[in-house]
């Protein structure tokens, strides 16, 4: 059993778990996520891996309170047990050998670009930072990510906190500054990442994005993160997640990514009505 040490709303609908897992923790990487499960007989759901301690044995997870399977993991509290957490899995982010870079995070999706730009500033790149929420409520992480680069924008929807406007608006204005990227890592809603990707294509610069946001199974055998990406068949899960945005059919992965919503809205419903009886 894989005992959560802690417990932290960063957000109305997002919060992070610190669970105790010292064998994923020794192995963990940026990029990479596990796969678990709440009780017996719950569903299995991928998550990516948001920070480790190898010393303490324990890998920290961010999950957004948005289906059914997140809505039971967020009864669970500190000292309470998950049934399975396996991992790590998926390809490790690569970031040795760079000089400069920006990352680029959307949402919930901060929660991989902060390991990420972590291991960048670790390996000695000078590291930008982009990141956008719908308003200021949504913001999460904002100190981890100002420690740990040395340019941050930070735009929301709505104006109401940082600069108003999108991160491709950002990320624009910092490219046509003058600064030149070795390469710009992406993470968050598949169609930030399309856009983000089309915003770089013109200038050339390498844009590698994460896909673990269209996995559902983890392990390949259902197909549901099938990609077309230059042309040939790849799994998100298996042969990613990260992959180059130039190449990726943004299309097919944005059709692929909305499949599952209205089961996925009808099981959350369904989920919440259930605990809602049992409290009664």
């Amino acid at each position: 059993m894989f005992r959560i040490v802690k417990k932290e709303p960063l957000n109305p609908t997002v919060v992070l778990f610190e669970i105790e897992a010292p064998m994923i923790a020794k192995k963990a990487e940026p990029g990479q996520f596990i796969i678990l499960r709440v009780d017996e007989n719950g569903e299995r759901i991928p998550l990516t891996i948001h920070d480790y301690d190898r010393e303490k044995g324990t890998v920290s997870i961010i999950v957004q309170i948005i289906g059914a399977t997140t809505f039971k993991l967020n009864q669970l509290n500190e000292g309470d047990c998950l049934h399975d957490f396996v991992g790590p899995l998926g390809k490790a982010t690569e970031t040795e050998g760079k000089k400069k870079v920006a990352v680029v995070g959307g949402g919930v999706g901060c929660a991989i670009a902060y390991p990420v730009l972590k291991k960048f500033h670790e390996c000695g790149a000078e590291v930008h930072a982009v990141v956008g929420f719908k308003n200021k409520d949504l913001v999460i992480l904002e100190d981890k990510f100002r420690a740990a680069s040395s340019v941050m924008k930070l735009v929301t929807d709505d104006g109401s906190y940082g600069e108003k406007g999108l991160v491709t608006d950002a990320l624009k204005e910092l490219i046509d500054a003058g600064n030149e990227y070795d390469e710009i890592f992406a993470i968050g809603p598949a169609i930030m990442m399309k856009f983000v990707s089309l915003t770089t294509k013109p200038y050339g610069i390498p844009t590698t994005v994460s896909m673990s946001p269209i996995m559902i199974d983890g392990t390949g055998m259902c197909g549901g993160c099938r990609l077309s990406v230059g042309g040939e068949m790849k799994f998100a899960c298996v042969d990613g997640p990260d992959f180059d945005g130039h190449k990726v059919d943004w299309d097919l992965a944005v059709k692929r990514n909305q499949m599952y919503r209205e089961f996925e809205m009808h099981k959350h419903e369904e989920t919440c009505n259930l605990f809602k009886k049992e409290a009664n």
